[in-house]
């Protein structure tokens, strides 16, 4: 079955704003997107006064998909109306949560719906310029954006005199490296401007004081793809599709021990338990749920008893983890915590940049500490320390890739204590057969 049949078959419990066009043969092109209502929300948005637009979308309760969860038009009224530098418009398509794998199919399948977004963002913040930052292993997506944005400006939705509105903006894509790093949003803005990867002090906020200095505003992929939907349809719409404060929907990715894993779009407050059994067709071989990872590797993890929950940002927060990229990774009950907590561990530590001391000594240490515990040679002492370790990165970091670490590590200390004694007690890991040393 092709990746097109894939999507187009979904779940019927799914509702598809954005995902609407995945199955449709060719949806890439501009002809086809044309022909789907396209462009349509831009010619709307031309004909309303930029801050009409800000409002729309500040009312319909979009919140940023990348993660942070911040109402979208909020962060766009922050940008100063006047400035004497160039404001620009960024989107951050570098997806490298662990877990998430929602932006490809959105810049693969409807490229225009992004540039569209995009646009609408730029009018609505008068920039001219925008970017899209793409992650560096997604090289081939590359193509299909470079060529729907010829396309664009071909048919003359991109450059000078926009649709006749007098409104220009030209727009282009960037590569990324392969840092994880640089989808935190100021160091993406300087690995843009070719320099290292680090993340800026904030305040000031790239609003303010952005790319090369200018305003600037940074949205995700998936958020910026829902733009034209809300114009469109108007934000009360979009604002009822999902629950209070969150609106829409939402592209989940579920994966690990599930029955039918992929990307769902699903209602904002969708419950986690009917993803997991009715989306996801329940835990693969009818074995018992031990946890979930809810938003991607950098969130708490939450255990069986913790799934009854409304996947939107704050009831998930509530829960005590976090809704994060939307990355769903399910666990069994022969799923090792320790090994979960190692490889989360040695993730990040891999991915620190190094700029901050308790992020770049403290993963090591954690990677380090789980890798020795689980081979079989840990000590009663280890869970306390590496606990201890955990939360001394928390919060102490300029970006969130501490925090990151830090969380998932916590939750996995603290909710399956009794896997690490149980693992001091055999000297091996009790989910395999023999000690091994993990590299």
């Amino acid at each position: 079955m092709s990746d097109y049949e894939n999507y187009a078959k979904g779940s019927p419990l799914e509702v598809k704003v954005i995902s609407k066009r995945f199955g449709i043969p060719n949806s890439a092109s501009i002809d086809v997107y044309l022909q789907h209502d396209g462009y349509k929300a831009l010619q709307k948005a031309l004909g309303m006064k930029p801050d009409d637009v800000i409002n729309e979308v500040k009312n319909s309760g979009l919140r940023g998909r990348g993660g942070a969860g911040f109402n979208a038009g909020m962060k766009w009224s922050f940008v100063p109306k006047q400035s004497s530098k160039p404001k620009y418009v960024v989107c951050n398509a570098d997806e490298s949560e662990p877990g998430t794998c929602k932006d490809r199919p959105l810049m693969e399948y409807d490229p225009h719906q992004l540039i569209e977004g995009i646009l609408i963002a730029g009018y609505a913040i008068q920039s001219q310029q925008g970017f899209i930052y793409i992650r560096g292993e997604y090289r081939y997506l590359m193509e299909i954006v470079d060529r729907a944005i010829e396309e664009a400006y071909a048919r003359g939705y991109l450059g000078k005199n926009i649709l006749g509105s007098g409104f220009n903006f030209d727009l282009c894509t960037h590569t990324g490296a392969g840092a994880y790093e640089c989808g935190e949003e100021t160091a993406l803005l300087n690995s843009l401007e070719g320099l290292r990867g680090y993340p800026r002090v904030k305040p000031p906020f790239p609003a303010v004081v952005g790319l090369y200095g200018g305003p600037t505003i940074i949205n995700n992929v998936e958020t910026l793809s829902n733009v034209p939907h809300i114009i469109l349809n108007g934000a009360e719409w979009y604002a009822k599709l999902g629950t209070p404060k969150n609106g829409g929907t939402r592209l989940f990715c579920l994966s690990g021990c599930i029955a039918r894993p992929g990307v769902y779009e699903l209602p904002m407050g969708f419950p986690l338990r009917r993803m997991i059994e009715e989306v996801g067709g329940g835990v693969l071989g009818g074995k018992k749920l031990k946890g979930v990872i809810p938003g991607g590797s950098s969130c708490p993890v939450l255990t069986a008893d913790e799934i009854d929950v409304a996947m939107d940002y704050d009831s998930v927060a509530k829960a005590g983890s976090m809704l994060g990229s939307g990355g769903v990774v399910v666990l069994d009950e022969d799923t090792c915590m320790v090994k979960v907590a190692q490889r989360i561990a040695k993730f990040y530590a891999h991915e620190s940049c190094g700029w901050c001391v308790p992020c770049r000594e403290g993963t090591a240490w954690l990677k380090n500490l789980l890798t020795r515990f689980h081979s079989g040679a840990g000590v009663e002492d280890d869970v306390d320390t590496g606990l201890d370790v955990a939360l001394n990165i928390l919060g102490k970091t300029l970006c969130p890739l501490g925090d990151a670490a830090a969380m998932p590590a916590i939750s996995i200390f603290k909710k399956f204590r009794h896997e690490f004694e149980e693992h001091l007690r055999l000297g091996r890991c009790p989910y395999e057969k023999r000690t091994v040393s993990v590299a």
